[in-house]
């Protein structure tokens, strides 16, 4: 086949991580950031949304079968 799923969340990837970049860069600059600085709060804000993205995702899918297993445990 033409496409793999490799290549495919590789991609996904990069969209993600540059969708949240350019939105930080919006913010920084509209609020006044200007030079040196306006790349530095681009990458903290983008590295620490990633952060708490990696922290939530996994919280999320498991506490949602934590729940599911409360309500549910009929065997």
């Amino acid at each position: 086949m033409w496409w793999n799923t490799g290549r495919i969340l590789m991609t996904l990837v990069v969209a993600l991580v540059l969708s949240i970049a350019m939105t930080s860069f919006g913010i920084a600059y509209a609020g006044g950031i200007r030079g040196a600085g306006l790349l530095g709060v681009t990458l903290f804000v983008t590295l620490g949304i990633m952060v708490v993205l990696d922290l939530v995702i996994p919280l999320g899918i498991w506490l949602s079968s934590f729940i599911t297993t409360g309500l549910f445990s009929h065997r």
